[in-house]
């Protein structure tokens, strides 16, 4: 399994809110040159919102204007034969990411990245997409269980495609599976088991070589995230720094076999942003670890064994807004590093 070795470097979610993709990714290559992330950019083409850009190919899926379902009534078998010997083969080629959805992958891919210590991918998880695309009666179908069954060996052709590609630029690679929508995980709005959700997530996060993590925005059960084979947990530590020390012993299990989290301390809204400094934000950060190290976890683990990123995707900013965003992150990933 490939290695982590963090040292609270910075990097990016994913989202950022430019309308094409090469300015985008020249902000991610000046802000972020140890670990650049390829830019989503949403406010390109609804192509680009993050359940859609990864379906393209999906068995049943229709597009219809700005809406994405799967026709369960549609002669689908043949489909999934072939994404059942695909997967079984890791056949990634008939899973790439199209130019029209991903633009910002290729703008990265052809740029010149300098010498990173890693390159960052991400791909929509299983329980995310299978929320957000419905049936045509608008039933999820993450409760279909052969459709969700066969998303996930979809996505995880589609994130081996995706991290064969980043690797061919001669970097390291990290793929962050993407869980906003973990966070009604638990609730009555969500029907899976503890050992179905992990299923779930396994069948995509197996197929990731690099360096693996996943990414949740909200309030979760954290301790699921992190009985994953993910090797990054990443959290909005800006929102919820309180919701991860509510996991004192998983965290630190996680760590003590070699895991890292990413500090998502930098807010992406408008008002929170122009409210916060450097001095700020390493206060905040400052908050967010303490309680750790009051369970014994030593604050320099925490850091030597820590990332540092925005809250979430910063496709809700104004480009400007995010330059100064990935500034902070620059800056503060900078003052903590000299601390190390």
């Amino acid at each position: 399994m490939a290695k982590v070795e963090p040292g609270f470097l910075a990097t990016a979610i994913g989202s950022m809110p430019h309308a094409s993709p090469e300015p985008a990714c020249q902000a991610v290559l000046k802000l972020l040159p140890d670990i650049p992330a390829w830019p989503q950019v949403p406010k390109r083409s609804w192509l680009e919102e993050m359940h859609v850009q990864f379906a393209e190919g999906l068995p049943g899926v229709v597009e219809q204007g700005e809406r994405i379902y799967i026709d369960t009534n549609s002669n689908v078998d043949q489909p999934l034969r072939q994404l059942q010997e695909d997967y079984e083969a890791m056949a990634v080629d008939g899973y790439a990411l199209s130019r029209e959805r991903a633009a910002g992958f290729y703008a990265l891919l052809a740029s010149r990245l300098g010498n990173p210590r890693a390159v960052k991918g991400h791909i929509t998880g299983p329980i995310s997409c299978g929320l957000s695309i419905t049936d045509q009666e608008r039933k999820p179908i993450l409760y279909h269980d052969i459709f969700s069954d066969a998303l996930a060996k979809h996505l995880r052709l589609k994130a081996a495609w995706q991290e064969e590609k980043l690797a061919s630029l001669g970097h390291p690679t990290i793929i962050f599976v993407d869980e906003p929508y973990m966070s009604v995980y638990g609730s009555a709005h969500f029907a899976l088991s503890r050992e179905q959700t992990i299923s779930l997530l396994e069948t995509v996060l197996g197929g990731i070589q690099g360096v693996k993590g996943v990414h949740c925005c909200g309030n979760t059960d954290w301790s699921v995230l992190l009985s994953t084979s993910a090797q990054i947990i990443s959290f909005d530590a800006y929102n919820y720094a309180h919701t991860l020390p509510l996991y004192p012993d998983d965290v630190k299990a996680f760590l003590d076999r070699g895991g890292a989290i990413a500090w998502g301390i930098v807010p992406n809204d408008e008002a929170s942003l122009a409210g916060e400094s450097l001095s700020s934000l390493r206060d905040r950060l400052e908050e967010a670890m303490a309680p750790f190290t009051r369970k014994g976890i030593p604050l320099q683990q925490l850091l030597s064994q820590g990332l540092v990123t925005p809250s979430c995707g910063l496709a809700p900013l104004s480009p400007d807004a995010s330059l100064r965003a990935l500034e902070l992150l620059t800056q503060l990933s900078q003052e903590v590093r000299k601390r190390l």
